[in-house]
């Protein structure tokens, strides 16, 4: 196909040889399969605030920091370098986002690199070679649908983990790849200690993909691991190997608000300590 402006650039600077095919268009960006020294990869191409479609961003953007005060200031003030900082941070937020995660072991495309508004990334494939189907694009067994559930909810743990919550995650973005799920779409990733509506988000992610994989195991409806999870969470208690039953139930006790606010803002300070060390190192 006819090479898109957008990427002159990429182009010049020997990092896309070819744009092969447009993949798929997003409320927040385009995709596409282009050939990058010799091998096929995907570039996402996002699209400008004025015509992106993602509803409610700034509830997505609470709790991101600014790399200096003066940003964070002139976001905060919505100027017109505050608003341009912003757009910056949003495009940028699924490139952090990504390496976070598969850095945590997380299933998602790696990222190879990012150049004005562009992602260039791994471009995954099923079995036969050709672009991995979403979850929504196939039928599953019962047992299929068992097994996949429980490697979306330990994606779910491992981002939590992490600091982060995908925040818009359903059988849209997940990816059935040649070597099991694989989690996309990244750009509204929330900060799961400094988002006050973190919680609400986690369990929503839980509830669209437990709902979507209890069409073929309806059992699957009756669990309620979006509750355990964030309860684990905010108690301090969640790990990579947390067992998990899939059962909640709601302690009749007067909640500890001053303790539950104190685990969040330790949490919040500790993943804050973490992205210092990591920036410093790279």
């Amino acid at each position: 196909m006819k090479t898109p402006a957008c990427f002159d650039a990429l182009v010049r600077n020997g990092l896309v040889d070819e744009v092969v095919s447009r993949l798929m268009s997003g409320k927040e960006a385009d995709v596409y399969v282009v050939q990058s020294k010799g091998e096929l990869c995907c570039a996402k191409v996002y699209k400008d605030a004025k015509v992106r479609s993602f509803s409610q961003q700034a509830q997505y953007q609470e709790g991101r920091k600014g790399r200096n005060s003066r940003q964070a200031r002139a976001i905060q003030k919505n100027t017109k370098f505050g608003r341009k900082e912003a757009e910056s941070a949003w495009k940028n937020a699924e490139v952090e986002a990504l390496r976070t995660l598969s850095a945590a072991g997380v299933r998602v495309p790696h990222v190879y690199n990012y150049i004005d508004g562009i992602l260039l990334m791994e471009f995954i494939v099923d079995e036969s070679g050709s672009a991995a189907p979403r979850l929504n694009d196939i039928r599953l067994t019962a047992s299929q649908a068992r097994e996949y559930h429980r490697e979306v909810i330990k994606n779910i743990v491992l981002m939590l983990c992490s600091g982060l919550i995908h925040g818009d995650l359903s059988e849209y973005n997940v990816l059935v790849g040649r070597d099991g799920l694989v989690i996309i779409d990244l750009p509204q990733a929330v900060n799961a200690a400094g988002n006050n509506n973190a919680c609400s988000m986690l369990e929503r992610d839980v509830e669209n993909i437990t709902a979507y994989f209890a069409r073929f195991a309806p059992e699957l409806a009756s669990t309620d691991f979006g509750r355990e999870i964030w309860k684990l969470y905010a108690s301090g208690a969640l790990s990579p190997a947390s067992e998990l039953t899939g059962l909640f139930i709601q302690s009749d006790r007067p909640a500890d608000v001053k303790g539950v606010m104190r685990e969040i803002d330790y949490a919040r300070i500790l993943h804050e300590r973490t992205l210092a060390r990591t920036s410093q190192l790279s």
